[in-house]
């Protein structure tokens, strides 16, 4: 990702609208059945690949590889998905919920509809009271030996068995959903019996198992069914870590302020963290923010013309995921800047 030459705005900046025409943003608001299709080939191709060279030429390099990218490609299934959750993914409205579903969410046990309606409300209430991802940023900056333990839990998978026990009481109905943090306790039973609970778990848990357990059967056809462990491996380890990554990436140590343009933060992404960490133009979050029915693939330009007229505030791009690392362990102390609102 190039910084093009910014020019010092002349005033704070606090809509999109202010820096970008009309004609821009109908161009950068285009959606496309075909980018949408094409975003999907690649991390399902990545996938596939991965599964390939590790089980036919299986050893330590191979197998760590598969691990890695993998983990990457759980994180750009769930990016699409939340694509697909703002309707950008495909131009036509049902593929979106269709292959949204099928092909993004239920492979990596998420939920679109429900991830639609919470996340929307993230967008709303950015770094509010009222954000429901909150939890995952106010606990930043934090101490370096902090920051080391929560990435050593990921690695080690303690994050992610957490997160599958929280995930199988949210399909079953014992937790509220949430696609971070903050779930209540329900009593499903109580309210409907167990055929209230049978039935949650049909609907919520059915397109994980089906989906699943077609990947693993096509792994077993093709005679290298000992690979699906490398999914349910990195989905428990690299994926936890790219997950956290990103999220810290995304609005860690930034401002309580209701301007979109401080409350979010852009960081550089080279070829390893697109990889990883940023797949498919995640790591362009300020941008998102500002226009969020922005399709991935028109986000870099989106970025470009925004840096051109000097919109983005320098405190607002990171240079890279290390400068991040370094801003969310800074210690107790430190405070992020707060600009003006």
């Amino acid at each position: 990702m190039k910084q093009a030459e910014a020019s010092p705005p002349s005033a704070p900046v606090t809509s999109v609208r202010e820096v970008l025409s009309a004609e821009e943003i109908r161009s950068l608001t285009r959606l496309s059945d075909g980018a949408g299709a094409r975003a999907l080939m690649v991390s399902w191709g990545l996938i596939a690949g991965s599964f390939v060279v590790a089980g036919f030429w299986p050893s330590t390099l191979t197998v760590l590889l598969a691990l890695l990218v993998l983990g990457g490609r759980q994180l750009g299934l769930s990016i699409l998905m939340h694509e697909a959750s703002h309707r950008s993914l495909f131009r036509t409205r049902a593929l979106n919920d269709v292959l949204g579903t099928w092909l993004c969410a239920a492979p990596v046990w998420s939920r679109l509809l429900a991830y639609r309606v919470h996340h929307l409300q993230h967008h709303n209430h950015a770094n509010s009271a009222r954000d429901p991802d909150l939890g995952l940023v106010t606990p930043f900056p934090t101490s370096q030996a902090s920051l080391v333990r929560k990435l050593a839990r990921d690695l080690l998978g303690v994050t992610g068995a957490r997160r599958v026990v929280g995930l199988v009481a949210m399909d079953l109905g014992f937790l509220t959903y949430t696609a971070s943090t903050g779930a209540r306790r329900r009593h499903p039973v109580a309210e409907g019996g167990l055929a209230h609970v049978l039935g949650l778990g049909v609907r919520n848990l059915g397109p994980v198992l089906i989906t699943n357990a077609a990947m693993a059967g096509t792994l077993w056809w093709a005679g290298i069914g000992w690979t699906y462990a490398l999914w349910l491996l990195a989905y428990l380890t690299t994926f936890s870590l790219f997950l956290r990554l990103r999220a810290l990436a995304e609005h860690a140590c930034t401002s309580m302020v209701e301007n979109p343009f401080l409350h979010t933060r852009t960081t550089r992404a080279h070829l390893l963290a697109r990889l990883t960490v940023a797949p498919h133009h995640v790591n362009y979050h300020l941008e998102h923010h500002l226009l969020m029915t922005v399709p991935h693939q028109s986000l870099p330009r989106m970025h470009g013309l925004l840096m051109k007229r000097g919109a983005i505030p320098p405190a607002r791009f990171a240079s890279g995921y290390w400068e991040v690392l370094r801003l969310v362990s800074a210690g107790r102390g430190a405070v992020p800047e707060v600009g003006p609102a």
